[in-house]
């Protein structure tokens, strides 16, 4: 560095974590009056790391013997110091920021497999952390995707796709909704928080499984309208006793790890709801069993202890859905962007759409298309990692479940 005019210097600084590093180094730096204009630290499994750019031009000391003094500080603490002038790089005022959380097991690949899909899209990696890691992985990758060549809606898909391939779910926010810590969350029910189409039961009993098992396929996939085939589903349920119903509500099988989520949510202030597609009878008890806030679904009418065919009005279709999550956020006094959806058929397009951020869980393709984000359901407690939660408050609230899980056994 001598016989050079240096106005900005890059120093960073690397060890084993412990208490007091950063005052060290920086009050070193803050003597020869240098002014740290950007800076970065972190701790990464006991390891410490500092990065900074400090302003030299007002410095009271040569930017030699500032160097040297850095190196003793830095060896009287444990830390290997480097200095250099500051050259700039990439520098680009307007960016496009989009954030980036993937979620699976551990494997070999996953870093390299992302970041050439997102450097083959010109789109630049503004920042990357594990969030997560153990039987679940959770990484997080900050992103400018001003450059894109092509279409975002585009650039989401292949970008699923491309994680799928090293088995990882990955979910996208812009910037306008992950700087919003989120609030609400509101989930659909059947396929959804529990593993069946509740309808598909009932006609089982009622004997006509396979005719409603294919009216509710082609409803899930938006072939048919969702309010026609509602009806016409619950006619062939004409004259069911309500003894099955009760058989059935009694006997639903929650989706693995729905009700960890739920509790995880409930214990980090998350206010949670139900908007169901499906029937009040069997909503209403998966929101007392879960301890849930708010539900909403359609009511079937029953008459003398049987199913009359019908269901009453008004009918919570896709439409009633998307209107239902708007009151909801009024009625907390919150904006959409700090709303989260989740569901996984073509009814819940309007839900997920007028969402912050829509989540899609092992969803139809009509619901692909609109959601930010598509889960498999094994990855489903992950995502309490796209909420904008403290790590600590939600390492803490799956500690108390793993605790009372123990507990209980």
């Amino acid at each position: 560095m001598q016989n050079m005019t240096i106005d900005f210097v890059v120093i960073t600084a690397t060890g084993k974590d412990k208490p007091g590093l950063i005052a060290e180094i920086t009050e070193a730096i803050t003597r020869a009056n240098v002014n740290i204009v950007d800076i970065e630290a972190f701790s990464m499994r006991g390891l410490f790391a500092i990065f900074m750019i400090g302003d030299c031009r007002a410095t009271v000391i040569p930017i030699e013997s500032l160097k040297a003094q850095l190196l003793v500080v830095g060896s009287d603490i444990g830390l290997e110091v480097t200095m250099e002038p500051y050259i700039a790089g990439r520098r680009k005022v307007m960016k496009k920021l989009v954030l980036l959380t993937t979620l699976g097991k551990d494997r070999l690949g996953i870093v390299a497999k992302v970041s050439d899909f997102l450097n083959r899209r010109n789109a630049n990696i503004e920042r990357i952390r594990m969030v997560a890691h153990g039987e679940l992985n959770a990484m997080e990758i900050l992103t400018d995707i001003g450059d894109l060549p092509y279409d975002f809606q585009d650039f989401r898909r292949d970008l699923e796709d491309a994680c799928s391939e090293v088995g990882q779910d990955v979910v996208v926010q812009t910037e306008n909704v992950f700087r919003r810590p989120k609030k609400l969350i509101v989930f659909d029910v059947d396929s959804t928080l529990i593993n069946v189409e509740v309808i598909n039961e009932l006609a089982k009993a009622a004997g006509v499984g396979d005719k409603v098992k294919e009216i509710t396929a082609k409803a899930m996939e938006g072939k048919i309208d969702f309010k026609q085939a509602l009806m016409e589903r619950a006619s062939l349920l004409k004259n069911l006793e309500i003894a099955v119903l009760k058989d059935i509500a009694d006997n639903l099988e929650i989706t693995q790890g729905a009700e960890e989520l739920v509790t995880a949510l409930k214990t980090l202030g998350y206010k949670v709801a139900l908007i169901s597609g499906g029937f009040s009878y069997f909503v209403n008890k998966i929101k007392e069993r879960l301890g849930i806030d708010y539900a909403y679904a359609n009511k079937l009418v029953i008459r003398e202890g049987k199913l009359t065919g019908e269901v009453e009005e008004p009918i919570i279709d896709e439409r009633r859905k998307g209107e239902l999550i708007r009151q909801l956020a009024r009625k907390e006094n919150l904006l959409m962007e700090e709303v989260v959806s989740v569901g996984d058929g073509a009814n819940d397009r309007f839900m997920l759409s007028n969402s912050g951020l829509g989540i899609a869980l092992n969803p139809k393709e009509a619901l692909r298309k609109v959601a930010d984000g598509v889960l498999t359901k094994e990855n489903l407690i992950g995502m309490l990692y796209c909420l904008g939660a403290p790590e600590e408050k939600i390492k803490e609230a799956l500690s108390k479940i793993v605790e009372n899980r123990n507990q209980s056994d």
